[in-house]
């Protein structure tokens, strides 16, 4: 098995570290040694049986792990993404998927991206690289999810759709098929895509429409 170990250690980094146990019973995967996470107070802690090893500044110290970003917010976790590879510009990331996810031999899926339990994707869909998609989602036929997209638990997108980079789809938010979201726009939870949504936005509703644009 090849080492991991998560960045964050809050809430969504458990439920990554549980993914990691479930995928483990089925087909040996990941050693995870751990956490890493900013946060000065819970260093040398032990979370859930795992321990945090040090900061993101620390990924340097260990050359042959792997590693995964569980940071739910898109920009946020950009950002972290970007900071690790600059203090190691030989970092290695790898993904996480539950062994409950449904998906097909034609999904193609980009490194450090994270795919929750009881999810299904069909055909034809590409998903770029750090991406998370949350419990429960579904993705049809030819979407794209561009680097970085966050789903939330319960999202449902239609075929022939494209999410862009960073973007943020809330819990229980549905989008038809054919539309476009731009980058690093976010859609409130349980909003319903109707019609395509400009980059760099908070769009809620059914319909969904912009409420406030952001640089």
């Amino acid at each position: 098995m090849k080492d991991l170990i998560i960045f964050g250690a809050s809430g969504f980094g458990r439920e990554v570290a549980w993914a990691v146990e479930r995928l483990n019973r089925v087909n040996p995967t990941w050693n995870l040694l751990g956490f890493i996470d900013d946060n000065d107070e819970i260093q040398e802690s032990v979370t859930n049986g795992y321990k945090v090893l040090g900061k993101s500044t620390d990924v340097g110290n260990y050359p042959d792990a792997y590693f995964v970003c569980a940071v739910g917010a898109s920009k946020v976790r950009e950002k972290i993404v970007n900071h690790m590879k600059e203090v190691n510009p030989d970092i290695k990331f790898g993904s996480v998927i539950d062994p409950s996810v449904e998906l097909s031999d034609l999904v193609a899926i980009g490194e450090g991206s994270i795919i929750c339990a009881h999810t299904i994707i069909t055909v034809n869909i590409s998903i770029g690289s750090h991406v998370i998609i949350n419990l429960d989602c579904t993705i049809g036929h030819d979407a794209v999810i561009e680097d970085f997209a966050t789903l939330y638990p319960s999202v449902n997108v239609s075929g022939i759709t494209h999410i862009g980079r960073a973007v943020e789809l809330g819990t229980g938010m549905q989008i038809i098929q054919g539309k476009k979201i731009g980058d690093y726009s976010i859609i409130g939870a349980g909003a319903v895509v109707v019609k395509d949504i400009p980059e760099r936005c908070t769009a809620v509703g059914s319909p969904a429409k912009p409420i406030k644009f952001f640089d």
